[in-house]
């Protein structure tokens, strides 16, 4: 790993550190630069105030990284101050560039016609946008804030923010002449993406194959269920890592559902298309969370039927058709009413394959003999195909139920498999 550029981000908006605004830009900006061979080291959250900005730039420009990448304080307002900041801590005076100020006053004279407001109302912000440290490079905006390049030590590459923007902006400074020698090539890497097993675990096993060494770097991240595990390497550590990811395979087996980054929906929409089979969801607790996954899909639309949000239990049994004798007896939330919603839901929508979900969710609901946090899951396919699934999961409302909705797409997949193999 010695020897890889390295990198820092550097977010900024008051609207993040106050929580109204959650950040988008750090983990995508994160990726990319491993992407293109750049170590990234350290993010940075900073609010608007004009000494707290230029401190946190200081101290990145300090700190010794050969690139700093910002997002965010673009924009034409009192309070948009990143480019003002980093050229006061780059000793650099701000000057009109012509080029963005005619791009600029372009687009929003656009917005100006559509919305019936004056253009000289808006060209003291596009003037303000336009103001780049002399010697920097301009990239042309994706809104109406450009992106700037300040070559140096380090080289500074200033994003606007909204996540979109950022992400169109920042293509254009990666194939910038200004930027190209910074760019390397990207680790090599083996994913295992492990179901239904402790991060514990999975660290203990790590540890016991001798964790890393020869030049391996390897990342284990436990997120609803499912265990990530990220063995990195350069070029000429990839014996090491190979043995070491062999290891955890040869360790883990069939829990290990992946070996790639798909999603265990993008596995489940792959192996529904292979079989010619389509799927519909009848969820209560997970209210839509099972369908709204797979249907995020790609190419979705030629499995996915459909689904019922089947919430209040007259709903169950109008739209579903769950016996109300059933749920009388055995309760909303129970096997038996799970497996009635996926069979049902099959009749319904008519698919090969239907989900049923039911739980209690949270914070209150519970009981005894039902505690919150119990779900049923249950899977059918053609030909007596089912899984069953009774948990009680810990958490927050959110936790249950998006831990319920990953619980019932795995065990799609799992009946997929069962049906591969007949």
């Amino acid at each position: 790993m010695i020897g890889r550029p390295t990198a820092a981000v550097l977010v900024t908006g008051s609207e993040i550190l106050l929580g109204r605004t959650q950040d988008r830009n750090s983990g995508f900006l994160a990726r990319s630069l491993d992407a293109v061979g750049i170590r990234l080291e350290r993010v940075v959250a900073v609010d608007d105030r004009a000494e707290q900005l230029r401190a946190a730039i200081e101290e990145l420009i300090a700190s010794g990284v050969d690139l700093i990448v910002t997002s965010g304080g673009l924009g034409p307002t009192h309070d948009d101050r990143t480019v003002a900041m980093i050229a006061e801590a780059t000793g650099r005076v701000l000057t009109l560039d012509e080029g963005a100020l005619a791009e600029i006053t372009s687009i929003v004279a656009g917005y100006a016609a559509q919305r019936g407001v004056p253009l000289d109302t808006l060209i003291p912000g596009a003037r303000k946008q336009a103001m780049i440290p002399q010697g920097a490079h301009v990239l042309s905006p994706s809104g109406t804030a450009p992106g700037v390049i300040v070559p140096g030590d380090p080289t500074i590459v200033i994003l606007p923010g909204p996540p979109t923007e950022l992400a169109e902006v920042w293509g254009r400074a990666l194939i910038h002449p200004a930027l190209q020698p910074l760019l390397g090539a990207p680790l090599e890497r083996r994913t295992l993406r492990i179901w239904n097993t402790p991060e514990s675990t999975v660290a203990r096993a790590f540890d016991e194959l001798g964790g890393d060494d020869h030049g391996t770097e390897t990342s284990i991240c436990a997120s609803r269920l499912e265990v990530e595990v990220v063995v990195r390497y350069p070029e000429e550590a990839r014996a090491a890592g190979g043995r070491l990811a062999d290891g955890l395979l040869a360790r883990f087996g069939s829990a290990v559902y992946a070996q790639d980054d798909d999603t265990v929906e993008e596995r489940v929409v792959a192996d529904l298309a292979s079989l010619g089979w389509t799927i519909a969801c009848a969820e209560s607790c997970t209210a839509g969370l099972v369908a709204a996954r797979i249907g995020n899909v790609p190419g979705a639309s030629t499995v996915l039927r459909g689904g019922i949000v089947a919430y209040a239990n007259d709903v169950k049994s109008a739209l579903v058709g769950v016996p109300a004798e059933l749920i009388e007896e055995h309760g909303a939330v129970s096997a038996e009413v799970a497996i009635s919603l996926a069979t049902q839901i099959c009749v319904v929508l008519g698919s090969d394959v239907g989900i049923g979900v039911t739980g209690i969710a949270g914070p209150g609901g519970g009981s005894a003999s039902k505690p919150t946090g119990l779900v049923h899951v249950a899977v059918v396919g053609p030909d007596g195909l089912e899984q069953r699934l009774e948990r009680r999961f810990p958490g927050d409302r959110d936790a249950v139920r998006t831990n319920s909705a990953t619980a019932a797409l795995h065990h799609v997949r799992l009946l997929l498999a069962d049906a591969a193999l007949r």
